[in-house]
């Protein structure tokens, strides 16, 4: 049987779509330029999510960087015991993820420590095989993995404000310019199912977190954040919890003074502060300096050992 006949006008039409789709890149990558200038000045201006060489450089720069934002978690108190679990695609194989380990304090863990999970059963497919796996935190992370195929990093941890606003099953207003990186991405899951030892909860997380949902406030749980990069994931959680710390005292201040009215940010401004400053590429950089210092304080311990890291994701 003779090959099909392409027409001229069906070349055309693919040369144009190709077109169409470079200028659409183009067009979007001059806008998060254009977006960053305006956030930054001078000769070398912030460059957003970095590009790498390779796959494995990729693969050192993620779990390095999650252990700085442990690291970052432990200083700033957002520890219970051996609760808190941060997940992050594999660059190479998104049908895998980096986890930490269970029961290893925040303060102490490197890039090495981390392991590589399948997201359809959990198996230990990479990385460090010598603890074991959040088993919690794999439940309530590969659920949203698997609803959500544009999340690339979760976050979630116990913290002490964080809990405190999430007994009350509510949203967090925009009383503050902070968070409205998050205005129309934050969600509230109001309903509590217990422990997360099964799929149960993180079905449900995923449900409240729905299609564009970048965070969420859990009833009698606390908060869980995502996002392209553990760097932004982690930046967005730590901004919903100084912004659930910040509602506790305004709602404080209000209750013992009745002659305080609150200011809400109204919708058009909120609006237009999300668009500046809730992009992914500027949320990376808004992390950059907790992460960074993280790193220097560690010292060559954080990223020891991870040329010998290897993955068999059959």
């Amino acid at each position: 049987m003779a090959p099909p006949t392409v027409t001229a006008t069906a070349v055309q039409e693919g040369a144009i779509l190709k077109m169409d789709t470079a200028v659409s890149a183009q067009i979007e990558n001059e806008e998060m330029e254009c977006q960053l200038l305006k956030l930054s000045r001078g000769p070398n201006p912030l460059m957003g999510i970095p590009k790498f060489p390779s796959y494995h450089e990729h693969r050192k720069a993620i779990v390095v960087h999650m252990a700085a934002v442990f690291r970052n978690w432990a200083r700033n108190g957002y520890i219970e015991g051996i609760s808190g679990h941060i997940s992050v695609r594999d660059p190479e194989f998104p049908d895998l993820i980096w986890m930490n380990p269970i029961g290893k304090h925040f303060a102490l863990l490197n890039g090495s420590d981390m392991l590589c999970l399948r997201i359809s059963d959990g198996e230990v497919v990479g990385g460090n095989r010598t603890r074991p796996t959040n088993n919690p935190g794999y439940n309530i992370h590969s659920e949203v993995h698997k609803a959500r195929h544009d999340v690339h990093a979760i976050c979630h941890a116990h913290t002490i404000a964080g809990r405190a606003w999430a007994v009350f099953g509510k949203p967090l207003e925009t009383i503050t310019q902070d968070i409205c990186d998050l205005y129309g991405v934050l969600a509230v899951d109001n309903e509590y199912v217990g422990l997360a030892t099964a799929e149960q909860e993180g079905r449900q997380i995923a449900r409240a977190l729905g299609p564009k949902g970048k965070a969420a406030i859990l009833l009698n749980h606390g908060i869980i954040s995502v996002g392209q990069t553990v760097d932004e994931a982690s930046f967005l959680f730590g901004l919903v919890d100084r912004s659930c710390e910040i509602q506790l005292r305004v709602e404080a201040a209000c209750a013992g003074n009745p002659s305080l009215k609150k200011r809400i940010i109204p919708h058009e401004l909120a609006m237009n502060n999300f668009k500046m400053a809730g992009e992914e590429n500027w949320l990376y950089e808004e992390a950059q300096p907790d992460i960074q210092y993280e790193i220097e304080m560690a010292g060559d311990i954080i990223k020891a050992g991870l040329d010998d890291f290897k993955i068999d994701p059959q």
